[in-house]
Parts: structure tokens; sequence; C-alpha cells
């Protein structure tokens, strides 16, 4: 390969993806990082006008880099948002566009690109999933939903152009201190009318909490920019803070439904007094 390589980023307007997108450039890759408002500074990477949740849009944006540059090398999906609420208070069109971006965008991108990379025999597609996609959060039923068939079509993509010479590989951060979590997005049956508004909001209250105290998003990014120069990454890495990766840990070790307390009560879905009984007895302790 001459000259330099050539990487496309998605959701490069903020978090993850504005921080892979520098990070690459800094590197010394044509960084073009798409985004619905590509109001980026041109000094850092190239704006590349994209909307993942249009088959036309990114076709158009990923034949414009092929156009100028005749080769895709890298490729970062980035682009997601966050939808929060109980399942029952989620209408089936909000949790289709939850669908549309994080899962559907990425196969859009990933079909638009895989031609030119199967040409070159040659190719980086980062996936970015979540801890969210291994094991689910409460009130975040969808979003952990799109990232777990995240995983399963990442897997599967791996294997299909590995004869190519493409390489797949997802990573999994936990709780990342960026605009994801002010851009969240909350089901518009979650109000105070709702039966689980109580549970909710002081649910949603830690979930914040715990964002605001994430990594950085550059952290994500320096891990994603190490992989380029690796021809066998392996499948996933599982990224962030020590306590949320132990509990991935503790997920393999322990039997789901005690696993699943652990998460509750962490959210606070656990009355006081069934976290008594679950420390002192064998009983399963009741929902709040």
């Amino acid at each position: 390969m001459t000259g330099a390589r050539v990487a496309i980023v998605t959701g490069a307007s903020s978090g993850i993806g504005e921080a892979c997108a520098a990070r690459f450039a800094e590197r010394g890759l044509r960084v073009y990082g798409a985004s619905r408002n590509p109001n980026f500074r041109p000094e850092r990477f190239r704006p590349l006008l994209m909307d993942v949740t249009s088959t036309d849009s990114v076709a158009r944006a990923v034949e414009e880099v092929a156009r100028r540059e005749n080769r895709i090398d890298v490729v970062v999906n980035g682009a997601g948002f966050g939808l929060a609420g109980s399942i029952e208070d989620t209408s089936l069109d909000e949790a289709v566009k939850q669908f549309e971006t994080n899962f559907f965008g990425v196969f859009r991108v990933c079909r638009a690109v895989l031609p030119r990379m199967r040409q070159q025999r040659d190719g980086l597609i980062i996936n970015i999933g979540s801890l969210g996609g291994l094991f689910s959060l409460p009130f975040q039923g969808f979003y952990s939903a799109s990232k777990f068939a995240l995983e399963g079509l990442s897997e599967s993509l791996r294997q299909e152009v590995y004869a190519f010479g493409i390489r797949v590989v997802l990573l999994e951060p936990g709780d990342v201190l960026s605009r994801f979590t002010e851009n969240r997005v909350l089901a518009a049956g979650a109000s105070a009318q709702s039966a689980y508004e109580p549970v909710f909001r002081k649910a949603l209250e830690i979930i914040e909490s715990d964002e605001r105290h994430g990594s950085s998003p550059e952290s994500v990014a320096a891990v994603a920019s190490k992989l380029i120069g690796l021809r066998r990454p392996r499948v996933r890495y599982a990224l962030g803070r020590i306590d949320q990766r132990m509990a991935l840990a503790l997920k393999k070790l322990i039997p789901s439904k005690y696993f699943s307390r652990v998460v509750m009560s962490h959210y606070g879905l656990l009355s006081p007094h069934d976290r008594a009984s679950a420390a002192s007895s064998n009983e399963p302790p009741r929902a709040a």
C-alpha cells in the first residue's frame, strides 16, 4: 500500500467517534469524520455528510470517499444514541429508531464499504459496542438489545470476510463521559403517569452519575488506534472502568439469577428489605 491510510469514522461530531477521528488524524491517516451535521474544523479531519439511518446517504458518502482516495482502509462505526424508559413505556416507533441508528446504521456502513475492502483484500472495521451489549441494563432495554444484536452481526461478519483479509473488531466500553448523556432520548411513555416512574427516575439518576464518572472517549480511541497495526486482533475488547469490567467477569462466574440481582441492586431496584434478606438467606429477593 502506498500513501496514507484512509479512514471513515461515523458519529464523529462528539464522544468516541470524535476522539477516534482526531486520534487517527494525529497518526497521519486521511480521516473522514461522518455526521448528519459535519461542522468540524478542517485542520483536524475532513467533514463528511452522512446519515446512517439512510441507505442512500451512506452510499453517497462512501462513494465520495472512494472516488477521492481510491481506497478505504479503516472504518469506525461510532454513530449511536441511547433510548431510556421501561420496555412497556416504549413505543414500536421509538424502538425502531433506536435500531435504525445503533444496529442497521452499522449494517448500512459495513455493506457500503465491503466491496472496496474486498477489492483491496485488506481493511479494518471497528464496531463500537458496549458492555451493555454483554449484560442488559434496566430501563435501557432497547439500547442493550441493539448492542446485543451488534455483537452477533460483528461475529458473523468477521467470519465471512476473513478470507478477504478484512478484520472486524468490537470495542465494548462501559460508561464514557461524553455528550451521550445529554443526548439520551426518553421514551414518550416515561412520564409522571407511568407505573414505573419512581424506580425509573431513581435508576436514571444512577445511570447518569455513572456516565459522569465514566472513562474518557480518548481512552477508547487509544485502543482503536492500536488496532490499525494489528494483523490478528481479538474479536472483542472490553474497556472502561475496572469495576464495570469486573461485572462482566462476574457474569461468567455466577448463575444468571444472582447476577441479575447484582445489577438490580446497583440501580436501586431492590428494596432495603430485599437486600437484607438476600444477604442473610438463600431465599431469592423480591423486586421492589
